[in-house]
């Protein structure tokens, strides 16, 4: 292995130890946000008898394993859910770096990275109860502002594509969910479109909304195949879209427009307005 091997690899492995510790405190947020709790002034504990975890079992993915999912004092079952959203998120930061090769760009990596870990929150947050925090809309908003400043030079968005990129997606949301008052859109799926809207820019909202749109269509029809309810909650499946757009919105993009002639047609009409 050479030299230049053994530095990725350490980058990597560090990369993912650092993924799976920031899964451990969204475990926290997914649990503690709905409720209202604090995130810092309690320790973790245990959910059934309310001992409080030992820190040699707060070891991310380890310690569930060594203590076969088992509380140390009560022995009640511990879920297996929450290795899983470690294990996701860890895996989410090692794709996003060799995606972006985030050793060389590294700003859009770690902004990209803390986008995926808010909708990670989202996706089982929503699941859970239905519900969105609003201060995890407002930091993925956040997330797009500092897009603004920081990757714009990296991935060619423009001030004038963020600014729609806020409102082209979330403007309709925000109709529909006022018009059927809040029975066919929440308000929070709109505010995590505004939020993301802002970090994607122009296409990539529309791309993450396309793929929410069919990934809670499939999903839907599963769920009512399977309990017979028709309502079910939307965020997860807009977190997947914007997951998705977040590092493919320009291939698919390109790829639908080439796919439907739009491409094609838009060229024929600006050469028929310069003639």
């Amino acid at each position: 292995m050479t030299q230049y091997q053994i530095y990725y690899t350490v980058i990597y492995v560090f990369v993912f130890i650092f993924g799976a510790c920031v899964g451990s405190f969204l475990n926290v947020c997914i649990y503690r946000l709905p409720l209202g709790e604090s995130l810092i002034k309690r320790n973790s504990h245990c959910m059934t008898c309310g001992t409080e975890i030992r820190k040699r079992d707060l070891i991310p993915i380890i310690s569930w394993c060594c203590l076969r999912g088992k509380c140390h004092s009560c022995g009640a079952r511990i879920s297996p859910r929450y290795t899983v959203v470690e294990l996701l998120n860890a895996l989410c930061y090692l794709f996003i770096f060799w995606h972006y090769d985030g050793v060389i760009l590294l700003i859009p990596s770690i902004l990209t990275c803390l986008l995926f870990s808010a909708l990670i929150v989202v996706f089982f947050m929503d699941w859970d109860t239905q519900l969105i925090n609003t201060f995890v809309c407002v930091f993925i908003g956040l997330l797009g502002v500092a897009s603004i400043f920081l990757m714009d030079k990296y991935t060619g968005l423009t001030l004038k594509s963020h600014i729609i990129g806020f409102f082209v997606v979330s403007v309709p949301l925000l109709i529909i969910s006022l018009a059927s008052k809040e029975k066919a859109m929440g308000r929070g799926d709109v505010y995590l479109m505004a939020g993301a809207g802002l970090f994607l820019g122009t296409q990539g909202a529309l791309v993450a909304l396309a793929i929410g749109l069919i990934t809670g269509s499939i999903g839907g029809i599963i769920m009512k195949h399977s309990n017979g309810k028709s309502q079910f909650a939307f965020g997860p499946f807009l977190s997947i879209g914007i997951a998705i757009a977040a590092l493919y919105s320009r291939e698919i993009g390109s790829w639908y427009m080439e796919f439907t002639g739009l491409n094609e047609l838009l060229a024929d009409a600006a050469n028929a307005i310069m003639i």
